[in-house]
């Protein structure tokens, strides 16, 4: 096994040093970093069967990147981006070639994509008016997306603002100029929806999918009719417009409010400007945030995966409040605050780095975040989460430990502890976790991918740490008899660990292990949260050491670690967003991509880099087009996995505010996180092994800086042999 590890090890470090010296360094890229970003990374299919670690069923797209190509500002209410298929991800995959619409909202996952608009001319039937495109003749930037719809020979171009869409169409000089609004149509099930004219200008209306998005659109040319045309299977509006040679010109503001509050957003925010103002200004909004993160002695290559992901990471959470303050809360009511408010965050998969990254980056929309969180919770008792797990409490807590502290945290704090003492809120098995220490899984004969339980193991690890995150605020507000609480389940990891295995596995009601125990098959809510064993046993961020201190020894637990990354893939074991694999690491999916750090905690950085380094190479820019991620970027967590690992720190625990170092891509980082002043995280000598780790000329022991370093010390310097 260990002559398998090191053989492994030696073809990912001669994979990755042929993959980061085959380009030209670039050198200081202090201006125009928007041109750095593919916003078409993420787009493209993982099919290849060596990319993913198994073959893919027929006509089965692996859940890979689920990106969007279109405009947006960072964290925007408007996303307004092409779609080529429905019901896909983000809605747009980069193997299609015909564009369905563009819509004004996106995420990621499967929902949203309201309001279609698309440019047609001619007749129009309503089962089939989508154009025909090609890559050649589309283009996108942050803030801007265009491309030629052949089918009607229309140049399409798209901007944004935080609330309102640009839409410029240029069409054949006496072409019919008419536009679809398909508002029967979205990624999510449509209940009702309206669309009228009001003026000879303006239209406006609303698609309800549950909650109710209103619009206000107003064009350049006069608006001659609606017409409403029905088929069997769909209904659709199309608005005539009166010929002219002037370009069209589509201005539309939005809002979860009222229809005159899309209207004030749109009079607010894009009347009477240009559409190169608006486009302009959308570029120069993602430049001043690119511009927080310069690097340095990179390649090309790595320059543009930086900053694509960079700019990947601030897509979501996404704005809910109008200009004027209002927003409608959870419980339904239109309320006016003093923050802005927003979605809930995509917590179980970007509190691990992304949610960090942007208290880092953008801490004002950080604290409204956590403002928006506090104000559901309140009206519901329970602070809010996404998916599995607590997470709005490592990022809570984490964000209050760095400093971002603009809200009630005595509220939050109630909350949070109404999650980890209450049933029937955010937790759930929350009195088994107290009562046992863990939440049981129960045992059946032949489980698969499928079946449906507790995801009992992942679940008792999440609730270890989110304990952990809870502590903290806990001791930072003075309570100490919660503290001691809350700490004391900390350690409850540990009673699922099976030490004849060495891996943390389901236990029944009755204490027993689950005997049908194969801990390289992937479940995804059976035993584990799309995940298998090897992939959930090491996470304790909150306890390393004591996790380490369950094995006989060091050796021994190195000799584990060295088996997750060398034991094969199974290809016959298959799900769906679990993909791309160094032996039974999985780089595709979130709940090990704390793991690749571990050899620091004995010692061994250097089999650390080896990995991580090998993870950057191959599963970043994957496939045909170069333009594939190895799994869901979820909200940002991949694309901020590499930003924070390019810069050669990484929120291991995001409850603390602090990050393990690793060895740069870059020669060198320089990070604004304050007005006062600026850090420097420098590269030196070509090695990619720690030889110390320095801050203002202090060397550091351990592998650890604080935030505080990083607001306060000038330079951190890694030296490299």
């Amino acid at each position: 096994m260990k002559q398998q590890l090191l053989t492994t090890l030696a073809f990912l470090f001669f994979i990755t040093a042929c993959n980061t010296t085959s380009q030209k360094t670039t050198g200081d890229t202090q201006n125009n970093l928007t041109d750095y970003v593919n916003t078409f990374l993420g787009t493209a299919p993982l099919q290849d069967s060596i990319d993913c670690g198994y073959t893919p069923p027929k006509d089965w797209r692996v859940w890979a990147g689920l990106t969007y190509p279109g405009s947006s500002l960072p964290n925007a209410m408007v996303q307004l981006s092409p779609i080529t298929e429905w019901h896909s991800g983000a809605g747009y995959e980069y193997e299609d070639t015909e564009i369905l619409g563009f819509t004004h909202t996106n995420k990621g996952h499967w929902n949203l994509c309201h309001i279609p608009f698309l440019p047609v001319s001619g007749d129009v039937n309503p089962d089939d008016f989508a154009s025909k495109f090609s890559h050649e003749n589309e283009s996108a930037t942050p803030g801007y997306y265009q491309v030629l719809l052949e089918r009607y020979n229309v140049n399409a171009e798209l901007t944004s603002t935080l609330r309102c869409g640009y839409h410029k169409y240029t069409f054949k000089s006496g072409d019919e100029q008419k536009l679809v609004v398909n508002l029967s149509q979205s990624n999510e099930r449509v209940r009702d929806w309206k669309l009228q004219q009001d003026g000879d200008f303006v239209f406006k209306g609303f698609q309800n999918t549950g909650s109710a998005v209103y619009f206000y659109a107003r064009a350049n040319h006069k608006i001659n009719k609606i017409e409403t045309l029905k088929s069997v299977r769909k209904e659709i509006s199309v608005l005539d417009f009166a010929n002219s040679d002037d370009v069209l010109e589509i201005k539309i503001g939005l809002s979860f409010v009222s229809t005159e509050n899309a209207k004030e957003n749109l009079e607010a925010e894009i009347a009477g400007k240009s559409f190169a103002e608006i486009k302009n200004k959308a570029n120069k909004t993602w430049e001043n945030l690119l511009s927080k993160i310069k690097v340095s002695g990179g390649t090309e290559r790595e320059t543009e995966l930086f900053y694509s992901s960079l700019y990947r990471s601030f897509l979501w959470p996404a704005l809910r409040s109008d200009v004027n303050g209002e927003f409608t809360d959870e419980s339904g009511e239109v309320v006016k605050k003093d923050f802005r408010y927003y979605t809930n965050p995509s917590l179980w998969d970007t509190y691990r780095n992304k949610l960090v990254l942007l208290g880092m980056l953008s801490p004002d929309v950080c604290s409204d975040v956590i403002q928006s969180l506090i104000d559901k919770g309140e009206n519901t008792g329970f602070m809010p989460t996404f998916f599995h797990g607590d997470h709005a409490a490592p990022f809570i807590s984490g964000s209050y430990l760095r400093g971002i502290r603009n809200y009630d945290v005595q509220s939050a704090y109630q909350l949070l502890l109404n999650n980890a003492t209450k049933e029937g809120g955010t937790r759930p098995y929350i009195s088994e976790y107290i009562e046992k220490g863990y939440i049981s899984t129960p045992d059946i004969e032949k489980p698969h991918v499928e079946t449906k339980a507790k995801a009992g193991v992942t679940k008792t690890l999440e609730y270890a740490y989110d304990d952990y995150a809870v502590a903290l605020l806990a001791k930072e507000l003075n309570d100490g008899e919660n503290y001691k609480m809350l700490m004391n389940r900390t350690s409850s990891y540990k009673n699922l660990f099976n030490q004849p295995t060495g891996l943390m596995c389901g236990r029944m009601e009755n204490g027993d292990w689950v005997e049908n125990f194969n801990p390289e098959y992937p479940y995804y809510e059976y035993m584990y949260r799309e995940a298998n064993a090897w992939q959930s046993t090491f996470f304790v961020p909150h306890d390393t050491k004591g996790l380490i201190a369950l094995y006989n020894s060091e050796q021994e637990f190195e000799n584990k670690l060295d088996s997750l990354y060398s034991i094969p893939w199974n290809p016959d074991y298959i799900a769906r967003n679990v993909s791309s694999f160094i032996g039974q690491y999985c780089h595709g999916n979130q709940p090990d991509h704390s793991v690749p750090f571990l050899y620091h905690f004995i010692g061994k950085p250097e089999k650390s880099q080896v990995i991580l380094d090998s993870i950057m190479t191959r599963f970043y820019g994957m496939g045909e087009y170069g333009l594939a991620l190895c799994g869901m970027d979820d909200a940002g967590e991949m694309s901020a996995w590499y930003v924070f690992t390019a810069m050669g720190i990484y929120p291991y625990s995001p409850a603390d505010a602090e990050y393990i170092v690793s060895v740069p891509v870059f020669e060198k980082v320089e990070l604004n996180l304050t007005d006062e002043k600026n850090c420097t995280i420098r590269k030196e000598n070509s090695g990619r092994k720690i030889k110390t780790i320095s801050s203002d000329n202090k060397k550091l022991e351990g592998y650890f800086v604080s935030h505080k370093m990083l607001e306060q010390s000038g330079n951190i310097v890694i030296s490299t042999e």
